[in-house]
């Protein structure tokens, strides 16, 4: 395998599809040696099968709003890679939505799916629909709209959406709602659900949950741990939501979090009543954090920055992808930083990683760190072929188990021969083995 020849075929064919081609980079770079160690891969040309989605939808969603009059937006779903079991992955409405965007996370999902051990492909979807200030009859025509399209391909055997950045549960009732109406049955054909009609308890926290988790495994390989730790975290939806309650529940204290406007720094840590305002903020159609600095005294607003200018043990980007860059990460490591974990889908640039990776941090990619949420998906789905509804307590300790033996993975196959584990080649060998021998159990198809 070639990896500048195989991308500079892949670009001449996806021009200009920036996160993508950055995306598969990363994967054949780390895989490179291993795919060459293997002939029969190459025999069964696996990495051109894997590096294209397997189709690709795009449709029109046209919806009324308030005022009677008729919109349109685009809506996309990729169905990427089967190999392991159906199509899984969120759908995410938010202007940035194109295609490149998509198959980047559809590309990820293929991996990180294959870290969880549960039997589900790589997807995405989702629209350049901005629910961002509309109303909740608004929104619920348009999800209808959506899935009036949607609802020819997806079932609980083939393709299982679930929400992501603009999708929560209220969008998933709406898309659920028309789903069920037109197939006129009751079934696990998407996740994010609601607790009282089939979905799963600690689903909206999982993200955070699981990263935490998946960091604590990280610091433990340094004898360190959460305890007394100052963490910055970036965003404020579910994810960091989730994160924070974790980090607060092992012990570590977190000062930042941010926004589209800027980030707040609260070096009195960000807990108890002020986590209940956090999901206030959450909840509105402003979509900005400076609020929270009216709120309390001790936080300070920065404005049009990132938070990873602020002194911190352990940095957990939670926000979007190549938010942190090549400056951040440099500012991070000058301030003492010892881990960065990724939450979101691949929020540091190539060249920030290149920086951790140089300085020898403690760095796990997103594919492996934020699986908890597709992980807590599959549970639900779970759940739903069985018929049963597990506790907390039941879903906490399986989603905690999961991401200790992505971890496992990870250091099998990224140990380097001074000790150092690559967390990034370690994701991405142990993901694409599962997935590449499956391709070739399964024959050419």
């Amino acid at each position: 395998m070639n990896v500048d020849i195989i991308l500079n075929n892949l670009e001449k064919k996806h021009p200009g599809e920036v996160e993508y081609l950055q995306a598969v980079r990363e994967v054949l770079e780390s895989i490179e040696e291993v795919y060459n160690e293997n002939p029969h891969f190459e025999a069964a040309n696996i990495i051109e099968r894997l590096i294209e989605p397997d189709r690709v939808f795009t449709f029109k969603v046209p919806w009324v709003d308030d005022e009677g009059h008729v919109q349109v937006n685009l809506g996309y779903r990729l169905q990427f890679n089967n190999a392991i079991g159906p199509y899984k992955g969120g759908l995410r409405f938010h202007p940035s939505v194109n295609l490149s965007i998509l198959k980047f996370l559809a590309f990820e999902q293929i991996f990180k799916n294959s870290l969880t051990s549960l039997p589900m492909g790589g997807g995405k979807g989702g629209s350049d629909f901005n629910p961002k200030g509309k109303s909740d009859a608004e929104i619920m025509r348009f999800c209808q709209s959506f899935m009036l399209e949607l609802w020819n391909y997806i079932s609980p055997e083939i393709d299982v959406p679930a929400g992501d950045i603009g999708v929560g549960g209220r969008e998933i009732g709406y898309l659920y709602g028309m789903y069920k109406k037109l197939k006129r049955e009751h079934t696990g054909v998407l996740t994010g659900k609601g607790i009282n009609w089939g979905g799963s308890l600690i689903r909206p926290e999982a993200t955070g949950f699981g990263c935490v988790y998946f960091a604590n495994e990280m610091l433990a390989t340094k004898n360190e741990s959460f305890e007394g730790k100052t963490v910055a975290v970036s965003g404020f939806g579910n994810v960091a939501w989730g994160a924070v309650q974790k980090v607060n529940e092992l012990g570590g204290k977190v000062v930042t979090l941010s926004g589209p406007d800027g980030y707040i720094y609260d070096p009195e840590g960000i807990k108890d009543e002020k986590v209940e305002y956090m999901l206030e903020l959450r909840a509105s159609n402003e979509d900005i954090v400076k609020p929270y600095s009216y709120e309390f005294e001790s936080a300070q607003f920065h404005g049009g920055k990132h938070p990873w200018e602020v002194k911190a043990d352990i940095a957990l980007p939670c926000a979007t992808q190549n938010e942190l860059n090549a400056e951040d990460a440099q500012n991070l490591i000058n301030n003492g930083c010892l881990c960065i974990c990724e939450c979101a889908n691949m929020p540091c640039t190539r060249e920030a990683i290149e920086i951790i990776h140089k300085n020898k941090l403690l760095y796990a990619p997103g594919k492996a760190a934020n699986a908890g949420g597709v992980a807590t998906s599959g549970l639900e789905m779970s759940q739903n072929a069985l018929k049963l509804h597990w506790g907390r307590k039941e879903v906490d300790g399986r989603l905690h188990e999961i991401m200790i033996n992505i971890h496992e993975a990870c250091v099998k196959y990224g140990t380097e021969e001074d000790g150092y584990v690559d967390y990034v080649k370690g994701a991405n060998i142990a993901g694409f083995l599962k997935v590449a021998n499956s391709m070739l159990d399964l024959g050419i198809y």
